[in-house]
């Protein structure tokens, strides 16, 4: 219809109202738009509250400037990283995770929310390898940023 792009997701905290600023934020370079639209069930609604899902219409937005696992948010509210560190509990194989243990410097898949991305591992001093079973503290450099808070669950 050319009014835009339709994104759509669960709002996590807050409340989302036609009219105001938002950001894109996570895997590209932060973009700032305007809300046009709020729609739940095929109705527009002027705002969408915490915990509800619904669809956000964005000024100017083109389809491909968007992507699954981005970030909609007040400006300057999430900021976008691709280096963290975490405390993980690696799934042994008996819960549904890995056989064999891993070293330093392994990449495996990230799963954020809706997005998976590929991130480097960088184990603590002294730590040569994480078995499964184990909880370990890492640090980790993923290939794009994904908007994250402290706290941010992963898999």
């Amino acid at each position: 219809s050319g009014r835009g792009t339709v994104v759509t997701g669960r709002v996590e905290a807050g409340i989302v109202k036609v009219g105001e600023e938002v950001e894109i934020v996570g895997i590209k370079d932060t973009v700032k738009t305007t809300v046009t639209g709020v729609e739940m069930f095929r109705k527009l609604l002027d705002e969408g509250r915490a915990g509800e899902n619904c669809g956000v219409l964005l000024r100017g937005t083109k389809r491909e400037d968007v992507q699954r696992g981005q970030v909609l948010a007040k400006p300057g509210t999430i900021k976008p990283h691709t280096k963290f560190d975490a405390e993980v509990y690696v799934l042994s194989k008996e819960e549904g995770g890995r056989h064999t243990p891993f070293l330093n410097g392994y990449r495996p898949q990230f799963y954020f929310r809706t997005t998976d991305v590929t991130g480097a591992i960088a184990l603590q001093d002294g730590v040569e390898m994480v078995m499964p079973g184990d909880n370990v503290e890492m640090s980790v450099e993923l290939i794009h940023p994904i908007a994250m808070d402290p706290g941010l669950r992963f898999a």
